[in-house]
């Protein structure tokens, strides 16, 4: 079996560990007020815009997400976070090389002995959502848990949903879809960003993400009967219906419009939250790469880590 499908179905207990993590490790992580960008490659930068919503949106202050390959150096912060799985991609280690002395930095790292560690002024490592998985997931999303209990959220009811996505029937049979776009609104942008990352990587496979609110602004265009549009958090008023008359499928935690609405065991009757629903996701991109006969432990032209000469 592969890799990924244990690390992915590991998901709940880390999601667990992060918030047994998170009170130790405050001390690292942005206070109340500060000014804070958040860096990444690949799934670790959709992990950081992910987070800087919600961030802001708690109140907590101005944060910004960026590729580290794409750091505004002239910007001042307060803190930056790194979050990095492997510790050696060449783009993060070359950042934060750059910034020492300049503005305090940490990293959330999944091999603690990496030379990230020794760049940052302080690491979070987090071995237990370290992945022998080209594709990343369990270690991403555990960052986010990680991030998510420093804001002060209840990653009980987070770790509940996310065992809900771990069993739950895929809301659409892999094999009868050509194409899928995923959406979100606010923080879930991310998400739908590494979602159609992760359909890309596990199965070479034609995905997109938008936000929901842009979605009609032309993206709307390619859908139709045999693809997928699928939506994370809140929706638009009207896009159901927008997308039912293009022939495509909908997805979306709160109506599913080709299956029945999955609900938290936590939570009675309310949907699963977005980022278990990312769990979801992957778990379709993973099969999405069994129907097509490829390895999603795999995956084309892809390392477990970048770095460069």
């Amino acid at each position: 079996m592969a890799y990924v499908h244990a690390e992915i179905a590991s998901q709940p207990d880390c999601w667990r560990e992060a918030a047994r993590l998170a009170p130790t490790v405050a001390d690292r992580l942005p206070r109340p007020g500060e000014r804070v960008a958040v860096v990444g490659c690949g799934t670790s930068w959709f992990m950081a815009a992910a987070y800087a919503g919600l961030r802001e949106r708690a109140g907590q202050g101005e944060t910004d997400a960026f590729q580290a390959s794409e750091f505004p150096t002239g910007r001042r912060y307060d803190r930056l976070i790194a979050i990095t799985r492997s510790g050696t991609t060449t783009e993060v280690l070359d950042l934060l090389a750059a910034l020492r002395g300049q503005v305090p930095t940490t990293v959330l790292v999944g091999d603690p002995a990496s030379p990230a560690v020794e760049l940052a002024d302080a690491a979070v490592p987090l071995p237990f959502a370290d992945e022998r998985s080209v594709v990343q997931t369990r270690f991403a999303t555990t960052a986010l848990a990680l991030l998510r209990a420093h804001l002060g959220e209840d990653l009980g009811r987070l770790a509940a949903d996310a065992e809900v996505a771990v069993r739950a029937p895929l809301p659409i049979d892999p094999a009868t879809i050509e194409q899928v776009t995923f959406l979100g609104r606010g923080w879930t942008v991310g998400l739908a960003q590494e979602a159609a990352l992760k359909c890309r990587e596990a199965a070479t496979f034609w995905a997109e993400a938008y936000p929901a609110m842009d979605y009609r602004h032309g993206p709307i265009s390619i859908a139709a009967p045999g693809r997928l549009v699928w939506a994370f958090g809140g929706i638009p008023e009207g896009l159901p219906e927008d997308v039912a008359a293009t022939g495509a499928a909908f997805v979306h935690s709160r109506t599913h419009g080709c299956h029945t609405v999955l609900t938290s065991w936590a939570a009675g009757r309310n949907p699963v939250d977005p980022m278990a629903d990312l769990i979801i996701a992957q778990r379709f991109a993973v099969a999405l790469a069994t129907s097509r006969g490829l390895d999603p432990d795999a995956p084309r032209h892809l390392a477990r880590s970048v770095v460069l000469a």
